[in-house]
């Protein structure tokens, strides 16, 4: 059984994003894994880092719950849109926000950068252009952001990336085949 947290960071509720993290979602609690989502439209809290990294800032109970919740997981799963060739900045604030206390104390000498060592990950995105044009083209950037330098820096590895291209073109049966895929890749918690 592995303990797993799902962020799904699109600042809009009730969208195909958070169609897809409530498939896997139940897809890990079929398989038999402790699932926790976070919907992060349906969340309360400022997702600005006011004071950067220079003193923590308080966090909102639903950043207490998420913050409980990263410690514990084994597994970390992120399902967001492409916006402006990067991640929605509620998805980024968030992140920032989470981790910021454990970053302040490794500035303080208290730790190492990989704070975040020994959980996997999986990221899934959806995003209006081909996938394979974004890979192509644009470097996968936003994908390369998340992968390597916030996940890989903090400790998280493996991470596999599942990219969904052409969202408003593509027809009910595919988005029904993909809400499926997230399902079975949280039954197998991948």
């Amino acid at each position: 059984m592995a303990r797993i947290m799902i962020v799904v960071g699109h600042p809009v509720p009730d969208t195909y994003c958070e169609a897809l993290g409530e498939a896997y979602r139940r897809g890990a609690e079929s398989g038999g894994h402790e699932a926790h989502l976070f919907v992060l439209s349906k969340m309360n809290f400022d997702a600005v880092l006011r004071e950067g990294y220079r003193r923590e800032q308080p966090l909102e109970p639903d950043l207490v719950a998420a913050r409980d919740a990263l410690r514990a997981c084994e597994r970390l799963v992120f399902v967001f849109p492409l916006w402006l060739g990067d991640m929605p900045a509620i998805l980024k604030g968030f992140l920032e926000r989470v981790v910021q206390a454990d970053l302040l104390a490794v500035r303080a000498g208290q730790g190492d950068w990989k704070i975040l060592k020994g959980k996997s990950a999986r990221i899934i995105m959806t995003m209006g252009m081909p996938g394979w044009f974004y890979r192509l083209w644009f470097g996968a950037y936003a994908l390369k952001l998340l992968r390597r330098n916030i996940l890989h820096f903090t400790g998280v590895a493996p991470v596999h990336a599942t990219l969904h291209g052409g969202i408003e073109s593509v027809s009910d049966d595919t988005r029904r085949e993909w809400l499926r895929e997230a399902e079975a890749l949280g039954h197998a918690a991948e």
